[in-house]
């Protein structure tokens, strides 16, 4: 346990240092490489309360670097989220331990996002468009494509194993399996497909709404919205005085005033809603159908017990990646979590597979 908090500290000392190295925004930048320091001063501390020699815990972990490999990929707010993510999850568990042993919370146990931007509203030339900028990032951590595309492989894997695996238990793996495997993937993948079309549409439309309410307010009550925004700037812990300054600046320019106050007090993200609905739906197919696939592929090309145990180790491996997978964003150890996901998988394919053999038995 030891070892691995001092790994933690350590892929988060160095992730912070990529995001330093790769934000064009320099107060930005500044806030990420004292995060930096921050995470290295606790390794280093939990390195000699563990009477451990820190110069050989340095090197990041496959974790850290697959992160960081994303983050050149896809860009690096996919690398603050993941931090993010990783930093509610301790979080979490310190105030369910402390709980649980009846120990007193003092407070210390919130997450990084706190400290952050606390460091960055210390900053003496922040502006709000800086404050804004990084708030956007970490309010909309967790909800990022590389998440969604684990967890759409995860149902699209798991709804159709478990259907293909009923079926073959009633057809002891031979007429009828491929077949329905196929209907279920396109069924279940319509479904994803067509729930997220409505999800990200009636999302967008609501938004849109209270975007344009939020503009009319704008252009008919200017100074009472330049005082608003220099309330939430107050409330932040910036200075009265400096707080007013932000707000006077940025309402020079209208949009730029209305993005942030859709931002601040509404908290919706205008980038987020940039996004295709049709866009979502077919990612949303194509992720669910990937997963759906792996346990028909066996029975396309034979059938009967051997098609059944090929799934099921096709099905088995899958479920372990997914699993590791997930751990980029928890944290958690691979193996564990790994397992855990074919347990959990292997066991809802196993149920329906007894009842598919009660029916087969029945109706034969």
């Amino acid at each position: 346990m030891k070892n691995k908090n001092i790994q933690t500290e350590i892929d988060a000392c160095f992730l912070y240092g990529k995001l330093a190295e790769h934000e064009t925004d320099p107060t930005i930048a500044n806030v990420y490489r004292q995060m930096s320091e921050i995470e290295n001063g606790h390794a280093v501390a939990f390195a000699k309360k563990a009477n451990m020699s820190y110069e050989n815990l340095i090197q990041p972990s496959w974790r850290a670097k697959t992160l960081n490999t994303i983050g050149k990929i896809f860009g690096y707010d996919y690398v603050l989220g993941a931090l993010m993510d990783t930093e509610k999850s301790i979080s979490n568990a310190v105030i369910t331990a402390k709980q649980k042993n009846k120990k007193e919370l003092t407070g210390n146990e919130s997450n990084h996002v706190t400290i952050l931007r606390t460091i960055l509203e210390k900053e003496k030339m922040v502006t709000g468009t800086q404050l804004s900028k990084f708030e956007s990032r970490h309010r909309s951590v967790g909800g990022n494509a590389i998440r969604a595309a684990v967890l759409g492989g995860n149902d699209g894997l798991v709804s159709n194993f478990s259907l293909v695996m009923g079926i073959a238990g009633a057809t002891a793996g031979q007429e009828g399996v491929l077949l329905a495997g196929l209907a279920g993937l396109l069924a279940g993948a319509l479904s994803m497909a067509l729930g997220e079309w409505i999800s990200v549409k009636s999302s967008q439309e609501l938004y849109e709404n209270q975007m344009q309410i939020e503009m009319e307010e704008l252009e008919t009550n200017p100074e009472g919205e330049a005082k608003e925004l220099a309330l939430i700037y107050i409330a932040k812990g910036i200075p009265e005085e400096q707080a007013y300054q932000m707000s006077s600046d940025i309402m020079k320019d209208k949009n730029l005033a209305h993005d942030i106050l859709v931002r601040e007090e509404l908290g919706i993200n205008a980038e987020e809603l940039k996004g295709s609905a049709v866009e979502a739906a077919v990612y949303s197919f194509i992720l669910f159908s990937i997963g759906a696939v792996i346990p028909v592929i066996p029975f396309m090309f034979t059938n009967g017990m051997k098609a059944i145990l090929i799934s099921v180790s096709m099905s088995a491996a899958g479920l372990f990646l997914i699993g590791a997978a997930i751990t980029l964003f928890t944290g958690k150890n691979v193996w564990y979590s790994g397992l855990r996901q074919v347990f959990f998988g292997l066991a809802a394919a196993a149920v329906t597979f007894g009842i598919g053999k009660l029916i087969g038995v029945s109706v034969s």
